[in-house]
């Protein structure tokens, strides 16, 4: 029974009850995904479950769907596979829609897919490492507290992987409506958003110096919450994840303060009030004076001028300028919308930046194919929903309309047009709901935009005109009150809205002149997010250059909404997913107390219900989900079929062949396509991958075949040719013993010819001495071959590597000449990389002028093996430069092999270990911290560092000359003190006369005792401030701070003392 419960499709009793306790059971078994077909429903279980540990992730990889349990890992799969073409279809762009309701898992649904989907087309590249790095980037910025979910998406994603063949190319993030109001406002129960949190838990004391952050309690858009004790560890461990993503993705420090700095302005505005003056104006009250300096100098601008963004507005007519004043309300308003516009445009900077540095690579004219993931904000309900609430429902509408039409709609047309018999299943059309959304020019979001355009409309002029246009649309309700209050019948419920704010919402507008004003600010950043552009989908478009701009009518009409912005992200949402074919996960919340192992019946039962899940049971067991052309379905599977050639036009006569052949069932025929149940597309894959196996056994068998042929005539003709050679030597051995024989008559002749007398020979002169050779002999003696010597087992599978030494001679491999070419480029990359070394690393490197123990320079891998072969325990390492490329080589001896880790430099100036996910300021951090945390994936922790061949020959041969600055540094000191020696007597005493009364030890002897002590006192003060500022000095010495750091500095001490004489005056 339970093999049938895996896949709900294949349930005998087909109602809500039996559904319902298939789900509670699985669910009480720790069972959280179960199947619907090709669907998946995961549950959320609210505590951890060992499902998604490494070996898992591996048992998912390439599987057959029947073979294991229902997995969020096997939706990955099955998509990855699509997308390669190896499944049912050829390449084909893949989504996977995440729906559900807040609460229900969707984000952590969307972290395993992407991490499966990466172990999939795994390359060992960074770019892998960095795409994991982006989901809790965005979490900190965009993700908050709610009473449905403690870490709710409050925006939208949608997040496009782009492969080219299996491998991951780059990515792109797509984000949809941040939820800014929570920014200044959160309801009870809610918080802000996480990375306010982090900052104030994570950061130092001296960098919150910095930044100009205090304690929680003091800001009053953190509704003055102190971060309780047993939360503090989570949300600094929280910050330094947030920090190393960002240091993994790429971000420059310079811009990581800056955007912190920004953070703690918008803290910091929330606190300024007003106050009226004689004269009826505002101003910034005297007790807020210290945190409109210190908002001032985070955001980079003058107090007075950012004073008078908020308390006036300017317009100018006929060239002259005039200005209106605020009251109170208006004056709070620009202070929240500024806080809202600033921490949007960041948020949208950071998903620019990140998109910016994952697509960078990217070759334009190569086609990729893409695997899209959505998590989207789940459908709420909460007391009072306002406009965030209608634009996120109305999303969920779209994906529900999404779902229904590739299930329901398109399916059943396509069966009444191709003729098959069907009983029409009836679904719960959403349609007339997105019709009352989007419908023009009287639609709701029409008339909102209409109304928003009135600058004397209210929102109660809004409700007025909803109730007569809609009075009578069965999806709307009017609601009697004083409020203006509407609802509407959604496809999950009726929803009442709170329709204050809706206009002011909509319009998102700030003054004109607190755009000129940040433009112009000190700190970059902040004039980068005001002077980008906004695409029509609510997109920031950072200029490139030219960040001085005109005026371009940002407050004109022209302006799009926001409800126009979301409007149109999502008709290019949909448009991306109608193209692509798409997997779907329905996530369940199986209670509203976020506990574990507790099911609420009702709750699931009504969670079923509206998202159709009985209905969609009944399609996928009686219908056909698989429906491919003719056209398709030969080009696709054509190796079934027998009559290939002679069948290549006809499809369709193609297509009974091949089914002929795979002898499947159950599908059926119609006009122009092919219908099939889900798994036919697993079984046609296992049999074409049987087909492939024969194949290679085929291609096996023959292959040995021919080799045999082609082996018996090569030795037929080896062995013709020895005969030829033994036939040849017989000749050639009769030949000379004829020669002999002719030699010996020739010389027998000679002796029977008479005997004359002796001749006596010419005296022979002394030999001489021969001259020496004037070549040297080096160069007499032939290099012999040479001939590897025998290696351990520790250096198994590992290359010989060639010797660098310039005055060898380079190997000649079968006696063929060098390529010259190829060793000058060698010689080269060597170069480039020595260049590299010396402008940006050396520095980096060496410390106090010499290079630590465990660096060895630019030597060769058999080198490095040969320094760690000498009785070297296991854990030894030791760091070397890379040959031919920009960066380094961690060589660590393990226990029965080395292993070599790469070690990268990213555009930021980060070291990462190639396939760890931590990114280190400097090579020394990077290895103190693997004494304490093993590397990736054997876990193998750095013990000793491999010490020098000698201490007076070190391995880094080709850096000794980087070193001389330092030499010659030192050298001149000592010039100065012994030139110093050298002084005339006279001189030496005329220097000590002429030192400061407090630095001249001959008067001090004379000095009354009550001067000496106000001198020493005056010294020690002096010197404790000398101390303290040296050591401040020394902390930020070679690290950014922010632009107007003094001005912040001064301001929080500002805000300190009017906090302290507050306080002195209530306790008084």
């Amino acid at each position: 029974m339970e093999e049938h419960q895996e896949d709900l499709a294949s349930l005998s009793d087909l109602d809500e009850k039996s559904l319902l306790e298939s789900l509670t059971l699985r669910f009480n078994q720790n069972q959280i995904y179960t199947y619907i077909g090709d669907i998946l429903v995961a549950v959320n279980p609210f505590k951890y479950l060992s499902l998604y540990e490494k070996e898992v992730s591996e048992k998912y990889k390439y599987h057959e769907k029947s073979s294991l349990p229902p997995h969020i890992f096997a939706v990955a799969d099955r998509a990855y596979q699509s997308m390669l073409g190896r499944l049912g279809t050829g390449p084909k762009n893949q989504c996977i829609v995440i729906s559900g309701e807040s609460g229900a898992g969707k984000t952590e649904s969307t972290k395993l897919l992407l991490r499966q989907l990466v172990e999939l087309c795994r390359a060992n590249s960074q770019l892998e490492q960095q795409i994991l790095q982006v989901n809790p980037l965005l979490e900190a910025f965009g993700n908050a507290q709610t009473v449905m979910n403690d870490n709710s998406s409050r925006f939208g994603k949608y997040i496009q992987l782009r492969f080219q063949n299996s491998s991951v190319k780059g990515a792109k993030i797509n984000e949809y409506l941040l939820e800014k109001s929570r920014v200044v406002h959160q309801d009870e129960g809610e918080r802000n958003f996480h990375i306010f949190y982090c900052m104030l838990a994570g950061i130092s004391p001296h960098d919150k110096e910095m930044y100009g952050l205090l304690e929680p309690t003091q800001y009053r858009y953190l509704n003055g919450r102190s971060i309780q004790d047993d939360a503090v560890q989570h949300w600094s461990a929280k910050f330094g994840e947030v920090s190393n993503a960002m240091d993994m993705v790429g971000f420059e420090e310079q811009e990581k303060v800056d955007m912190m700095t920004i953070l703690a302005g918008v803290l910091s505005l929330g606190n300024i009030t007003f106050e009226t003056t004689d004269s009826d104006a505002l101003k910034v009250t005297e007790k807020c004076q210290g945190w409109l300096k210190a908002t001032a100098g985070q955001f980079g601008v003058e107090a007075e001028e950012l004073q008078r963004c908020l308390t006036c507005t300017m317009s100018v007519a006929r060239g002259e300028a005039i200005y209106r004043f605020h009251n109170q309300q208006q004056a709070e308003d620009a202070r929240d919308s500024i806080a809202k516009v600033v921490y949007g445009r960041v948020f949208g900077w950071i998903v620019s930046k990140i998109n910016e540095l994952l697509t960078h690579t990217l070759d334009s004219k190569v086609e990729l194919n893409e695997i899209g993931i959505l998590d989207i904000f789940g459908f709420e309900n909460f007391a009072v929903n306002r406009f965030e609430q209608l634009c996120i429902n109305l999303a969920n509408e779209q994906l529900q309309y999404f779902f229904n039409h590739h299930i329901f709609l398109m399916e059943q047309n396509e069966y009444k047009e191709e003729g098959i018999q069907w009983e029409t299943i009836t679904f719960k059309d959403n349609k007339p709901i997105l019709d009352l959304f989007l419908t023009k020019p009287i639609g709701i979001l029409s008339l909102l935009d209409e109304q928003s355009n009135f600058p004397q409309a209210t929102d109660g002029n809004f409700v007025d005109k909803l109730n007569s246009k809609f009075k009578a649309n069965p999806h709307y309700d009017v609601v009697r009150s004083h409020c203006p209050l509407f609802a509407i019948v959604h496809y999950a419920g009726k929803v009442q809205y709170n329709a204050s704010g809706f206009l002011e919402k909509n319009r998102d507008n700030i003054p004109a002149s607190i755009r000129n004003l940040f433009i112009n600010s000190v700190t970059p950043l902040l004039s980068v997010l005001f002077s980008a552009t906004i695409s029509r989908t609510g997109t920031l478009m950072p200029r490139r250059a030219n960040l001085q701009v005109v005026d371009d009518n940002f407050n004109s009409t022209r302006k799009q909404s926001v409800g126009a912005q979301f409007k149109h992200s999502l008709a290019v949402l949909m448009e991306k997913m109608f193209v692509a074919n798409p997997h779907f996960v329905r996530c369940i919340k199986p209670n509203a107390s976020k506990l574990p192992d507790l099911v609420d019946r009702k709750l699931v039962m009504d969670q079923l219900r509206y998202n159709g899940l009985l209905e969609t049971i009944r399609i996928r067991r009686e219908g056909f989900s698989w429906r491919p052309s003719f056209k398709e379905f030969a080009q696709r599977w054509d190796p079934f079929c027998i009559f290939h050639v002679y069948l290549l036009c006809l499809h369709s006569i193609s297509c009974m062949s091949i089914l002929n052949t795979t002898e499947l069932s159950g599908w059926k025929c119609g006009s122009s396509r092919l219908f099939f149940k889900y798994w036919h597309q697993e079984e046609l894959a296992r049999l074409l991958e049987r087909l492939g196996k024969a194949a290679v056994v085929i291609q096996k068998n023959y292959r040995a075949v021919s080799c045999r042929r082609k082996f018996l005539v090569l030795l037929a003709e080896l062995r013709q040719q020895a005969q030829q050679e033994r036939e040849e030597e017989e000749r050639r051995q009769q030949h000379l013993a004829e020669e002999e024989r002719n030699r010996h008559l020739l010389m027998e002749q000679e002796n029977k010819r008479p005997v004359s007398m002796p001749v006596p020979l010419p005296r022979m002169r002394k030999p001489q001495p021969r001259p020496r050779s004037i070549l040297t002999g080096a160069a007499q003696v032939s290099h012999p071959v040479p001939v590897p010597r025998p290696r351990s087992k520790l250096l198994e599978a590992t290359p010989f590597d060639n010797d660098l030494n310039k005055n060898a001679d380079p190997i000649k491999p079968f006696g063929q000449p060098a390529d010259e070419e190829s060793a000058k480029e060698k010689c080269k990359k060597r170069n480039n990389t020595i260049r590299w070394f010396k402008e940006t690393q050396v520095r980096k490197v060496a410390q106090n002028g010499t290079f630590p123990c465990w660096f060895h320079g630019m030597i060769t891998r058999r080198q490095a093996e040969d320094l760690l072969t000498d009785d070297k325990p296991v854990g030894c390492f030791l760091i070397r430069v890379g040959q031919s490329r920009e960066g380094y080589t961690l060589t660590y001896r393990g226990a029965n092999r080395y292993r070599h880790y790469m070690i990268e430099m990213q555009s930021n100036g980060k070291y990462v270990i190639l396939g760890e996910d931590r990114a280190h300021s400097s090579l020394p951090d990077l290895v103190q911290y693997h004494t304490q945390v093993g590397i990736k994936p054997f876990m193998e922790l750095l013990t000793m560092p491999c010490g020098q061949r000698c201490n007076h020959e070190p391995d880094y041969e080709e850096f000794k000359a980087m070193m001389a600055p330092t030499v010659a540094e030192s050298n001149e000191a000592n010039v100065g003190e012994a030139v110093q020696e050298e002084l005339d007597p006279v001189q030496l005493e005329l220097q000590r006369l002429f030192l400061p009364l407090g630095q001249n030890p001959a008067l001090e002897a004379h000095k009354p005792p009550v001067l000496k002590r106000m001198f020493d006192r005056r010294r020690r003060i002096e010197a404790a401030e000398l101390e303290c500022k040296a050591g401040q000095e020394a902390e930020l010495k070679g690290r950014p701070i922010p632009r107007l750091y003094p001005s912040i500095r001064l301001a929080m001490r500002e805000i300190q003392q009017i906090q302290q004489v507050w306080k002195t005056l209530l306790s008084a």
